[in-house]
């Protein structure tokens, strides 16, 4: 399925989505995704926890095998919050990619993303310097492999860098697999707008499913409200971690 609408399709984050029960009780049957063709792993987030929601499992046991890994922070994240009386965006720029720093600390990674500093929100206006960006960034050759979210995520932050990350990986010739992230919240295991037949799934286990469900709480402005106002409610609210914290991933090639 190729996706290159620079219009996202939407959907409303304030809804419930389809229920974690609909999922767990899916009967998939997608091929296990072999990494041991993977040499060197570059995952590009377009928001600080994205990396970890949708492939923090997948860096984990990566960098257990001693794969090198690296993230690419498209922005800080200053816009998760409109309208907190709580944080400015100023503030959250600062305080979330040091919960990233953190976060891929849990998962056993030594590493500090690169970050772009792209406006939250903003990505595709700046969709074309956002390619160019990456073709300098993106390096390697066989057994290079960049993960970025899924084309058809239906965020339009996460539409844009996709697009971008295939055009530049496109240019320095490595592969590129899409991890979905939103998916999760609007899709059905039966839908066919989502490409089933490109997707390879990670089984996490037990122990590497505990460790990133321990990242993704260092996400603190994000799993828990900054205050009692309404501004300030969670843009994590247990349902929706639920359906990104499971004991597998996915990602498409």
């Amino acid at each position: 399925m190729v996706i290159d609408e620079k219009e996202p399709r939407t959907f409303d984050a304030a809804e419930l989505g389809t229920p974690e029960a609909e999922w767990s009780s899916w009967n998939r049957s997608l091929p296990p995704l072999d990494l041991s063709r993977c040499r060197e792993m570059i995952v590009v987030a377009p928001h600080p926890d994205d990396e970890v929601l949708g492939v923090g499992g997948l860096m984990s046991i990566a960098a257990s095998a001693g794969i090198p890994v690296s993230v690419v922070g498209v922005t800080d994240g200053g816009a998760s919050h409109p309208g907190s009386p709580t944080l400015t965006p100023d503030q959250l720029v600062d305080v979330r990619p040091r919960e990233a720093r953190q976060a891929l600390s849990t998962l056993g990674l030594d590493v500090d993303p690169i970050r772009l500093g792209f406006p939250d929100g903003g990505v595709a206006e700046h969709e074309d310097e956002l390619a160019r960006a990456l073709t300098e960034l993106l390096s390697g050759g066989p057994g290079t492999w960049c993960l970025t979210p899924w084309r058809g995520d239906r965020h339009p932050d996460h539409e844009a860098t996709a697009r971008a990350t295939l055009t530049a990986s496109r240019r320095v010739g490595i592969a590129v697999l899409e991890y979905p992230v939103w998916m999760w919240h609007w899709a059905r295991p039966d839908g066919t707008d989502v490409p089933w037949s490109r997707g390879f799934e990670i089984d996490l286990g037990e122990r590497t499913a505990g460790i990133k469900k321990q990242a993704a709480q260092r996400f603190t402005t994000q799993v828990a409200p900054l205050s009692d106002h309404p501004a300030d409610r969670p843009v994590l609210p247990t349902h929706v971690l639920e359906r990104l914290l499971r004991s597998y991933e996915v990602v498409f090639a």
